[in-house]
């Protein structure tokens, strides 16, 4: 006999191999009720799924827009530390220029210490010009209230014809960087005499 047969002999046989009667056709593994609960199941999941790739979108944005802060926090302030150390040069540079000044006076003949005075100045006028060129800027508190952010207190003095909490004095300028302290103003505060 032969190992093959067609359909035609199936059927003829009794051997029925697909679903060609109505009858003979598999049931669906799952109802309708169970499909249903499938079908929501799916969606929460859908729902959960777009809602976890929303916040990833968020939480990734803040951090962009945090190291774009951060990276543009770093091109203003890079120079924080070199600039603490040029305020110091500034400030050895203006006293130099204040004791020529006491040398120069109109009652001294000498032609070269007010060559050196003017020189000191331009220098220190240069200078001054450069740092505000690049944001650092010095403070000027006289007259203005002490602010623990701004100046450090190193002395009261009487207030004559000032308001205690005033500052009277400023024993060492302090400097700022795009609006940033970096170096304090050392300074005297108005305070009622007794």
């Amino acid at each position: 006999p032969c190992a093959f047969s067609t359909a035609a002999q199936q059927r003829s046989t009794g051997d029925e191999c697909g679903p060609e009667d109505p009858r003979d056709e598999p049931k669906h593994p799952l109802s309708d009720c169970a499909l249903e609960r499938k079908a929501i199941k799916l969606e929460e999941q859908v729902r959960d799924l777009t809602e976890r790739y929303r916040k990833a979108l968020a939480d990734s944005e803040n951090v962009r827009r945090r190291t774009q802060k951060f990276v543009e926090d770093a091109k203003l302030f890079g120079i924080q530390s070199f600039c603490r150390d040029l305020v110091e040069v500034a400030d050895i540079l203006e006293k130099t220029a204040e004791s020529a000044a006491e040398e120069a006076e109109p009652s001294n003949p000498n032609p070269t210490l007010k060559k050196i005075y003017e020189g000191l100045s331009l220098i220190e006028a240069k200078l001054q010009s450069v740092f505000a060129k690049h944001g650092l800027q010095k403070m000027n508190p006289v007259g203005g209230k002490y602010d623990p952010y701004d100046h450090e207190i190193v002395c009261h003095v009487p207030a004559e014809g000032m308001q205690p909490g005033t500052i009277a004095l400023v024993t060492q300028d302090g400097y700022k960087l795009h609006g940033r302290t970096i170096r304090h103003a050392l300074v005297g505060v108005a305070v009622e005499s007794q």
